[in-house]
């Protein structure tokens, strides 16, 4: 975005807001407060496309998805960040990037999800792009001493033959009881471009290992989850893919919910819980989408070799536009 003006869409995607919904007996208006406004000037972040977390002392972080310092994508407009807004006790909010990330071989960048929290104040989430191979990351940020914050990549996926481990994770984790890390990826697995539901796992070592819980396949699965997962009480886990299934929409297969499931003597099951698609309900048709189907699908046509200009879309814009670009992946 440098050298450019961001569009109207766009101003309104970078900045952070607080509404407040007065109720009486009536509805009364919405009153609302910018928080910060990102600034694309080389340090700050920009183009945020998730939500927020709150720490116990009642500060915000989250992520953004381009911005900080470093050079990435084609306007070299940064790799993104992951920043912290406090109260600053007049009112107003102080913003600070705990972390750039960078185009640099090992570090990942393009951070699309949120963040989780741990007892301990630790920050988890996951990079898109990057890393050593570079299929996107899992990342943690530490505190230290001084206010600073220490990254430390905990998983570089496609670290694998042909990323059966897993590649461009697009959304945030959960955690278990037992401190596990979990997960989808939208690409890699076993049949290499449809995706997988994973397990990161704490070692006394300090490290973490990974276990790719489902790939998912071509056929009646689904294919490509950008979204994240939910527990139940029994330990399933329920997730939505945005391609896969057994119904057609306009050339692309239209998505489906699933759940995973351990089995008593180890391993995970999968089923598919409900197909989209059959004309009633919703599907991913060419409409207006959302900038993770797009990411998701030039990701996974650069992947395979192939040069995407989509002259629908401004690549130094990135609030939705109309996109009718089919990828079959199912």
């Amino acid at each position: 975005m440098q050298g450019k003006s961001p569009s109207i869409g766009l101003r309104a995607a970078l900045a952070i807001f607080a509404a407040t919904v007065f109720v009486p007996s009536t509805w009364a208006a919405t009153q609302e407060k910018i928080l910060h406004t990102f600034n694309n000037n080389g340090t700050d972040g920009a183009v945020p496309l998730a939500g927020l977390i709150f720490d116990a002392a009642g500060n915000l972080y989250g992520t953004t998805s381009r911005g900080g310092t470093g050079s990435c994508f084609y306007s070299g407009s940064g790799c993104g960040t992951v920043f912290k807004l406090s109260p600053n006790g007049g009112g107003g909010w102080t913003e600070q990037v705990l972390h750039y990330f960078s185009n640099n071989g090992t570090d990942g960048f393009q951070p699309l999800a949120g963040l989780i929290i741990d007892a301990a104040g630790n920050l988890y989430g996951t990079t898109a792009s990057g890393g050593t191979h570079p299929g996107g990351t899992v990342f943690e940020l530490t505190p230290a001493q001084g206010g600073n914050w220490t990254e430390k990549v905990l998983y570089n996926f496609c670290s694998q033959t042909n990323c059966t481990d897993g590649a461009g994770p697009l959304a945030g984790l959960i955690f278990d009881a037992a401190g596990n890390l979990y997960g989808t990826t939208s690409a890699g697995g076993t049949y290499q471009d449809f995706g997988t539901v994973f397990e990161l796992m704490p070692t006394k070592g300090g490290g973490w290992t990974e276990q790719v819980l489902h790939s998912f396949a071509p056929g009646t699965d689904g294919a490509n989850p950008s979204a994240g997962l939910i527990f139940d009480a029994a330990g399933n886990l329920y997730g939505t893919t945005s391609y896969g299934g057994t119904y057609t929409c306009d050339g692309t297969s239209c998505g489906t919910v699933f759940e995973v499931s351990p089995k008593a003597g180890g391993g995970w099951t999968e089923q598919v819980l409900y197909n989209f698609g059959n004309g009633t309900d919703g599907s991913i048709r060419c409409r207006r989408q959302s900038v993770r189907h797009h990411q998701l699908r030039r990701h996974l046509l650069q992947r395979d070799g192939v040069r995407v200009d989509d002259a629908s879309q401004d690549r130094h814009d990135y609030h939705p536009k109309l996109l009718c670009q089919s990828v079959h992946r199912g």
